[in-house]
Formats: C-alpha cells, structure tokens, sequence
C-alpha cells in the first residue's frame, strides 16, 4: 500500500532530462528515473575532502557551541551532542562556495535536473559516537515545500559510512509519486514506512549518493567510535519557488547562496 500524498502534491508528473549526458552514463540516468538514487564512486579524492573537513569543522564547532546553550543541548531536530546542523556555508566561506559549483556537481545537475540550475540548500551534517537514534524516513521536499517538487540532493561522504555510523538510506520508486504527507516527531519529520525493501548505501569518503527531493530517505544511528561528516548540497532548477502557505510562495533565487551552477546548458565549475 502506496503511502499518503502530501496535500500540497496536486498533477505531480516525474521526468528526467532527454540525453546525451555530459557526465553520466544512460545506465545511470535510467537507474536515477527508476529507482530515485544513484551512487557516484570516489568523485573526489582524499587530499580535497581533507581540506574540505579542514574548512567546514570551525563552523560546526560553533553550531555545537551555540546548541549547549539551549535547555537539554537540543532545537528540533539539530542535538549538540548527537546530530548537527551547520548551514549556508558558501555564505561564510569563498572556498566552499566554489566547491559548491564544483564541475561534478554542475555536471549530474545538467544531466539530471536542466539547463539552468541553482544551489538551493547546503548543510553538513555531523552524527557524533554513540548517537542512538535514526534519522527518520523522510523525503527532504517534505521539511519545506518547493515547486517544481523535483530537485536534486548530493549527499557526499566526508568520512567513510556504513551501517555501523549512519549511512544514508534510501526506498526506491516512491520519489515517482511527488512529496508524501509527513508526520512530526520529536526526530523529525517522519514518513510513516515498512523499510523492508530499502537499500543501504555506504559510501567511502569522496563518493556521493545522489538522489531526488523526493526519495524517502534515512540514516541509522552511530554505534562507531568516530564523527560521522557529510556535506549536503542541493540544487533546484531555475524558477523553483518556496511554498509559505495558501498561494504565497517566495522564489529560490537569493544570489548569495542560490546562484547558478549551470545556465543556457553550461556549467559554471
């Protein structure tokens, strides 16, 4: 039994871009249109996610810092001592902003999304040792509603993942029927699901899950001795709109953190 649609979700219709593909093979692109996901095997090598850890744990640092002062160490889903939230890091750092437009993310962008993309969202995304709890099944266009639904999440491994420290999760075939209808829980928002059919995706550090807005999606806890680090960067065609409530919406186009990774078919790298 299908899950319940998000009531938001009215003439949703999925499609991917008609090849050839700059960066990816058919096979790819058929496995994204079916299944929601696909994995990109070392795309970045060990010296670039160091100098990537380098630049993003300063900024965490002082997440942590500011999450210790609030009562329990806690504000919704973000846990100074379990899970943290660093966001808009290309606002704060020229280097990470360049990293962001980086050619194999502009690259799966053209192939997956169009000819003219934006970044819309950037957070890393540390889970500390012995953080117990999951992240739970959720699709990333069920915490804020965005028009077109389909945008693209890159989920890159800043440190090697498995199922031992919360490596990503994901339900295939359900991105195929636009945003679900989410519950709140102490957790996060949450899609009510049997993950009996889901697929693990561990991933060494440099390698990438990529996947839609719109592909159900978790990670477990971490039972290992060591920080889990990733780095999520999303990208939303041109034109995409914020739903705020009713008819009001608001565009994603905030050129000091949503600008172009690819425009007229060229990337920006």
């Amino acid at each position: 039994m299908n899950p319940e649609i998000h009531p938001d979700n009215q003439g949703f219709s999925w499609s991917v871009p008609q090849g050839p593909y700059q960066y990816l093979s058919e096979e790819q692109v058929k496995q994204y249109d079916e299944k929601g996901y696909l994995v990109v095997e070392n795309a970045f090598d060990a010296e670039l996610m160091s100098e990537v850890c380098n630049l993003i744990d300063p900024f965490e640092e002082k997440v942590t810092e500011v999450l210790r002062g609030f009562e329990d160490g806690k504000v919704f889903i973000s846990r100074a001592e379990e899970i943290t939230f660093s966001t808009h890091l290309v606002t704060q750092s020229e280097k990470l902003k360049e990293f962001s437009k980086h050619k194999v993310f502009s690259s799966l962008c053209l192939d997956l999304i169009g000819k003219n993309v934006r970044l819309y969202w950037d957070q890393a995304v540390y889970k500390k040792p012995g953080t117990k709890d999951e992240f739970p099944w959720h699709q990333d266009n069920g915490y804020t509603f965005i028009e077109p639904q389909a945008y693209l999440t890159c989920w890159l491994a800043l440190s090697d993942t498995d199922e031992s420290n919360g490596c990503p999760w994901v339900m295939p075939g359900l991105h195929r029927l636009g945003t679900l209808k989410h519950e709140t829980t102490e957790l996060g928002f949450e899609i009510p699901l049997d993950g009996s059919e889901s697929v693990a995706l561990p991933l060494k550090s440099g390698s990438i899950a990529v996947f839609s807005s719109l592909t159900p999606h978790r990670t477990g806890p971490n039972t290992s001795e060591g920080v889990r680090k990733s780095y999520i960067l999303q990208y939303a065609p041109e034109g995409a709109q914020r739903k705020i409530s009713g008819t009001l919406s608001e565009p994603v186009n905030d050129e000091s953190r949503q600008f172009y990774v690819v425009k007229d078919g060229e990337v920006l790298s």
